[in-house]
C-alpha cells in the first residue's frame, strides 16, 4: 500500500478526433512493427507529421491476451479533468460483475461535464487515465448529475487502487511520507497468540455452560460445537488459509452462530416438555419450529459476509470467508449432526429428556 501514499492519477475527459486523416493514423498506428509513440508517450515522428493539427495519438488499456494494441487519436482540449472530482469508488457492472469505478464531480465540474456533453451528443469521448484510454462511448445525451463510470478490464484489487488514486487526485494538497516503521513479526505473533488463547479459554467456558444448564442436552450441543470445530480448522487448511485475527475473530464468531441455533433448539424442546407432550413428538417438533429462526440468523449474516468479501480489503476478506465456512459447517454440525444423535438416541425409547 505504500506506492499508493502520496500517488494521484491524471483523469481526463477528450473528445476522439473521427476524421478521415485521424482514422488513417489509428490505422497505421495499430499496424506498425515498431511502437508508435516513445516512451514518455510522445508520438515518433512518423506519425507525429501525420497527425491532424491540434490532436495527439493515445495508446487504449490493454484489451484480452492476444489483441492487438489499440490506439485513439483524440482533440488537445481537456475541458474536464480529474481536478474536479469529488469522489470515486468501486462499483460492479449489473451485467457482467466487473470492477467499475464510479465517479462524482463537485458542483462546477458537473455543471461543465454536462454543458460540454450536451454540446457534443453523437462524438465518442474518451476516458483517459494517465495518458491511456480506458473507455471511449458515445456521448447518447446530455449527462447531468455530475457523476460517470470508468469502465475497463479491473481487477477487484486495481479498481479499487484506482479508486484511492483518483481520490488521492482530488486532495487540495498532496500527501508526503515523513516517517516510516516497521513493525516486527513479534507483536502479530504475539496477538495471534492472545487470540487463540482467548478463543480457547471462551470454547471451554461455553462448553461447561452448557453442559450445566442444559445437561444431557448441553452435551450433545458440545459434541457438534467440537466437530464444527475441528471440520472448521480442516477446511482452513485445505484452502491454505493463514491463521490471523480477522480469521481467529470469524471463527469465534461462527462458533457462537452454532451454538446459539443448539440454544434455540435445546428451548424449544424445554417448550414442548413443558406441554407434557411424549418424548417422540418433542424432538422433531423442536427441531421444526426452531428451524425457521436458524436459518434467518445465518442467512442474514451471509449477506453481511458476501458485502465483506466484495468491497473489503483484505483482512476483511480472510474474515468474511472465515465466517462463511464457519456458517455453513454451523449449520451442518448443528442441525443435522445433533438430529442424527438425537434420533439414535431414540431408538432405545427413552421416557423423558434430560434438559
Amino acid at each position: 500500500a505504500e506506492n499508493l501514499i502520496g500517488k494521484t492519477a491524471l483523469l481526463e475527459f477528450r473528445l476522439v478526433n473521427d476524421s478521415s486523416d485521424a482514422q488513417a493514423v489509428m490505422t497505421k498506428a495499430e499496424n506498425m512493427d515498431a511502437p508508435p509513440l516513445n516512451k514518455d508517450g510522445t508520438p515518433t515522428p512518423e506519425i507525429a507529421k501525420l497527425l491532424p493539427k491540434g490532436s495527439g495519438l493515445f495508446k487504449a488499456a490493454p484489451g484480452p491476451e492476444g489483441e492487438r494494441t489499440r490506439y485513439y487519436v483524440l482533440f488537445d482540449s481537456v475541458p474536464v479533468t480529474g481536478a474536479f472530482l469529488e469522489n470515486a469508488r468501486v462499483a460492479t457492472d449489473q451485467q457482467f460483475g466487473t470492477p467499475n469505478i464510479d465517479f462524482t464531480f463537485n458542483k462546477e465540474g458537473g455543471k461543465i461535464f454536462e454543458n460540454f456533453t450536451g454540446a457534443n451528443v453523437g462524438k465518442y469521448l474518451a476516458i483517459v487515465l494517465d495518458g491511456v484510454v480506458h473507455s471511449a462511448p458515445v456521448i447518447k445525451t446530455r449527462i447531468g448529475g455530475g457523476s460517470g463510470v470508468i469502465e475497463g478490464s479491473f481487477t477487484m484489487e486495481e479498481a479499487r487502487n484506482l479508486a484511492i488514486i483518483l481520490r488521492a487526485g482530488a486532495l487540495p494538497a498532496p500527501v508526503n511520507i515523513i516517517e516510516k516503521r516497521v513493525v516486527g513479526p513479534e507483536l502479530g505473533e504475539d496477538s495471534i497468540k492472545k487470540g487463540v488463547s482467548a478463543a480457547g479459554i471462551g470454547f471451554i467456558l461455553v462448553v461447561i455452560f452448557m453442559v450445566v444448564y442444559y445437561k444431557a442436552g448441553g452435551l450433545v450441543a458440545d459434541i457438534a460445537l467440537a466437530l464444527n470445530f475441528v471440520l472448521l480448522l480442516a477446511a482452513m487448511s485445505y484452502f491454505g488459509a493463514t491463521l490471523t485475527l480477522p480469521g481467529i475473530a470469524g471463527m469465534i464468531l461462527s462458533l457462537a452462530m452454532a451454538i446459539d441455533a443448539n440454544v434455540l433448539i435445546l428451548e424449544r424442546m424445554r417448550e414442548e416438555m413443558a406441554l407434557s407432550k411424549p418424548v417422540a413428538m418433542i424432538i422433531p417438533t423442536a427441531y421444526d419450529k426452531a428451524w425457521s429462526a436458524i436459518l434467518d440468523s445465518n442467512v442474514t449474516t451471509w449477506i453481511a459476509a458476501i458485502f465483506l468479501f466484495q468491497f473489503g480489503s483484505g483482512p476483511v476478506k480472510g474474515f468474511a470467508v472465515t465466517l462463511t465456512i464457519g456458517l455453513l459447517l454451523g449449520m451442518f454440525t448443528s442441525v443435522f449432526v445433533t438430529r442424527v444423535i438425537y434420533e439414535f438416541w431414540l431408538t432405545s425409547n427413552p421416557k423423558e429428556l434430560s434438559i
